[in-house]
């Protein structure tokens, strides 16, 4: 990875910790536990991706699996409570987010699968971030500017996650 992206990540993960810490000072509960949990999540997409050979080790492994379901359960929890307070873009947002790491987990539990079925995996994650930059764009309309450069740094972070992926997969099938 070149020196100018890996600062790029590195800017990004701070800017969504700042956001993390802006939404727990400022903002309901549902969100404040909503941003930790993607922040977890991010951190541990990352973890796999950069350090795969680590990350495998059973105990490892099986630390990084009740992490992410803990952050997963609360994500989907947060996205309950958004419905209940009638918040209906967040709970949206968080749907197709929710979207995005299940196809984020398929290509990196079944890769095998996820190569075999590249064209398929690759329109759903584009038509998820269309729909997810859709939503960003939505609040920036309505003035919700914390949302807007949120939801667009988040869009970033994944996105970087993503096109690791692709190479890495595109590694793996040129060594095939």
């Amino acid at each position: 990875m070149s020196g100018r992206l890996r600062h790029v990540r590195t800017l990004l993960f701070l800017l969504l910790a700042v956001n993390a810490v802006l939404y727990a000072t400022t903002g309901r509960l549902s969100e404040a536990l909503d941003a930790f949990a993607w922040y977890l999540l991010l951190a541990l997409f990352e973890l796999e991706t950069r350090c795969p050979h680590w990350s495998r080790r059973p105990r490892v492994a099986t630390a990084l699996d009740l992490l992410r379901l803990l952050a997963a359960a609360v994500v989907a929890v947060a996205a309950a409570v958004f419905l209940g307070e009638g918040e209906c873009l967040d709970a949206t947002n968080a749907l197709l987010w929710i979207g995005v790491v299940i196809v984020l987990e398929l290509e990196v539990r079944l890769s095998a699968a996820a190569a075999r079925h590249r064209r398929l995996v690759t329109g759903a994650s584009f038509a998820l971030y269309a729909a997810l930059v859709a939503v960003a764009l939505i609040w920036l309309l309505r003035g919700e500017w914390l949302d807007g450069y949120d939801a667009l740094l988040w869009i970033a972070a994944f996105a970087l996650i993503e096109m690791d992926l692709l190479r890495i997969a595109s590694t793996r099938e040129g060594n095939s």
